[in-house]
């Protein structure tokens, strides 16, 4: 399996803590975002093969995060596309895609959902 650079964008520690567990146990690396602009902050300094952008979350939510990064993506064309996957309890998954996620899962999710994701996205 393809180790992966990822970002993980979520407010909720606990969620944090298990998913960062479970990604890093499959070998991956993980860098954490508590909100939105850290998010926006850490895709300029860092390329990652996908983002796991939470929607609800302070500061700046992920719908506006993900769509700045859309638009720094746009402005400097030798970046790769990034695939970005909303995690949330949203439920709209419209909302979600037409803000710029590539994918979509709801909360709670499986890690079996998060494999099946990447492997989808031939991340892994």
């Amino acid at each position: 399996m393809r180790k992966l650079n990822i970002l993980l964008a979520e407010d909720d520690e606990m969620i944090r803590k298990i998913t960062t567990f479970f990604l890093k146990r499959n070998g991956h690396q993980v860098d954490i975002a508590k909100n939105g602009s850290e998010a926006v902050k850490n895709f300029k300094a860092k390329e990652y093969d996908v983002i796991l952008m939470d929607i609800q979350m302070p500061e700046m939510d992920g719908l506006e995060a993900v769509k700045e990064i859309r638009k720094i993506e746009q402005e400097y064309l030798a970046k790769n596309h990034t695939t970005i996957i909303a995690v949330t309890t949203n439920s709209n998954k419209a909302e979600c895609l037409h803000a710029g996620m590539d994918a979509y899962t709801q909360k709670p999710y499986s890690f079996d959902d998060l494999s099946t994701l990447f492997r989808a996205y031939n991340l892994v």
